[in-house]
């Protein structure tokens, strides 16, 4: 790292006073202070925690990078890298994460950081550079527009909510209610585990791991909560929840087979938005969808508006950007056998595979 950050401060005349550092543990308080209460563009996908989780749920290796200048972080920038026969080689701001990239109060940190991250991505021999922004800053890069977020002012009170949601939704959460669904906090992943893992193997889509659950639990404690969805004491959906500033982004969730009989995860996300309302909260985040899907469809069903997202590459040793989605054809056959999987067996070879996916 030591020929990066050379090349870093070297640009006197552009930004004299800025050093662009790797974190370090000692580091840590300082950048999540920063990304909390001093940048209004960071995301939670910013926090330092996203690099213990990268490296040790997924194996992968990190640079964290951030920019000071006499003493005061001005930016940040989270990065991983991913090598894999199968899906290439990349470095990413940030994998597993819907928002990331260079996060700064002045452009000259921003830029500096930007520099460092291209002299990085040359350095590693990486197929590509990829920024997971919300606002676009590089025009001239190929640009992936296939995903977007949902995001929404809540009301103060409760029954405001559920009045701004459209008549055929709000039936359906009123469904939920009335098939007698109850909604519980739990602090161990187990059950939220079960309900996500069913769910994303009806659709073909290889698990994360248990591990990986876990350690967002343990490392964003109170900021990462699990509610359970029930009827009579089953567990019929259960969603992840992160919590950032004024913000809830429900991030992973999932249903049983039974969830679409009673509604469950129209119910769950409603019972969410209660709750996040009446705790203060005023910013619902529905997060990624890509367009066109059904996960698309049902968001805009809650009265949601789809905003951009502008997922930017630089291409390194890539000829192209990256497609891996199940949208792409060649991935059908994959999907269809996938599903065919029994559940232990996909919960058991499903995390070797979605880690290098990002």
């Amino acid at each position: 790292m030591d020929v990066l950050q050379d090349e870093c401060e070297a640009p006197s005349l552009q930004a004299a006073s800025l050093a662009v550092h790797l974190l370090e543990p000692k580091d840590a308080q300082k950048w999540d202070r920063f990304v909390i209460s001093d940048c209004p563009e960071a995301t939670f996908f910013h926090r330092t925690g996203w690099q213990t989780i990268i490296e040790q749920a997924l194996g992968h290796k990190t640079w964290f990078l951030y920019a000071e200048s006499d003493g005061k972080i001005q930016g940040v920038l989270p990065l991983a890298q991913i090598k894999s026969r199968l899906f290439g080689h990349s470095l990413s701001s940030l994998p597993f994460c819907v928002y990331g990239g260079i996060a700064a109060i002045s452009e000259p940190a921003r830029e500096i950081l930007d520099r460092a991250a291209q002299t990085l991505a040359s350095q590693l021999h990486v197929g590509y550079l990829e920024y997971r922004n919300s606002t676009l800053h590089h025009p001239e890069w190929p640009m992936k527009d296939l995903y977007v977020t949902f995001r929404k002012e809540m009301a103060s009170e409760p029954e405001q909510n559920m009045q701004a949601i459209p008549r055929k939704q709000r039936a359906m959460v009123r469904k939920g209610i009335k098939a007698g669904l109850e909604s519980v906090v739990d602090e161990d992943t187990e059950r939220f585990f079960s309900a996500y893992s069913a769910s994303v193997h009806r659709l073909g889509t290889p698990v994360l791991s248990r591990r990986y659950f876990r350690l967002l639990k343990e490392i964003f404690a109170d900021d990462c909560e699990l509610m359970i969805i029930t009827k009579k004491g089953r567990t019929v959906s259960a969603v992840m929840s992160f919590y950032f500033r004024e913000e809830v982004l429900p991030y992973y969730g999932g249903g049983t087979s039974e969830a679409r009989e009673v509604a469950g995860n129209d119910f769950m996300y409603w019972e969410l938005m209660r709750r996040a309302c009446e705790k203060g909260y005023r910013t619902f985040d529905f997060g990624r969808s890509k367009r066109n899907t059904g996960s698309f469809d049902f968001k805009k069903n809650w009265g949601f508006e789809p905003q951009p997202l502008y997922y930017e590459y630089q291409l390194h040793g890539a000829k192209a950007m990256p497609d891996h989605n199940p949208l792409n054809p060649k991935y059908r056959m994959f999907i269809k056998a996938w599903q065919k999987l029994p559940l232990s067996v996909a919960n058991l070879l499903g995390p070797h595979i979605v880690r290098n996916l990002g």
